[in-house]
């Protein structure tokens, strides 16, 4: 697919998300079936659709995104952006599912997605945080947005609050995995890394 009908395909991709979350706004969380939100890099917009349409039934997606046009979000106060996302983006969510492809690590507005994740005040749930590795990364691997890779286990013997998961190939397997991400917020809420400085923009990405 060239470069513009690959635009396209991402823009089209990404109003069908925008639907997808307004019609299930009323939903109501369930034991089996947690309220999700969706976090991802536009440019992969057409993989994140084709995951919730086969996916769906197994959560609630929330999926609206945030974009550097957005007029809530236009503010130069960062706290007041930061409860923003959670009010108008994060919702009544209870899951935050970071969708990995090759430059998800770039955007500014999925560290601040995840730092909002990761807040639990008197305005803020947190949600339970777990990663997905697209099916375009698979291959060549993927680098990792840097507040979501310090808030995964280290190493052996080592756990960290967040998980990173391949492709699902199952409904049990990706049912199993968020609802560990969900158990996280009470089981592993100790183990959460927030103090990295939020980023303040865009990095280029290839």
């Amino acid at each position: 697919m060239n470069s513009s009908a690959s635009y396209y395909a991402n823009e089209q991709a990404k109003q069908e998300l925008r639907q997808i979350s307004a019609r299930y706004a009323r939903s109501s969380e369930t034991a089996t079936r947690h309220k999700c939100f969706i976090s991802y890099h536009g440019a992969n917009a057409t993989e994140v659709l084709s995951f919730v349409k086969r996916f769906e039934h197994i959560f609630i997606p929330r999926v609206l995104g945030v974009t550097d046009d957005d007029p809530r979000i236009n503010s130069d106060d960062v706290d007041y952006v930061m409860d923003t996302i959670r009010d108008k983006y994060l919702s009544d969510s209870t899951v935050t599912i970071l969708m990995v492809g090759n430059c998800t690590w770039s955007r500014k507005f999925i560290d601040w997605e995840i730092y909002s994740s990761l807040r639990r005040d008197k305005v803020n749930r947190l949600n339970g945080l777990m990663g997905i590795e697209l099916p375009s990364v698979a291959e060549s691997g993927a680098t990792l947005q840097s507040r979501f890779s310090e808030n995964l286990p280290k190493g052996e013997g080592e756990d960290g609050y967040a998980r990173y998961w391949s492709y699902p190939r199952t409904d049990q397997a990706l049912r199993d995995c968020i609802q560990d991400a969900f158990n996280a917020r009470r089981k592993r809420d100790h183990l959460i890394q927030k103090a990295r400085p939020r980023r303040q923009r865009d990095s280029a990405c290839p």
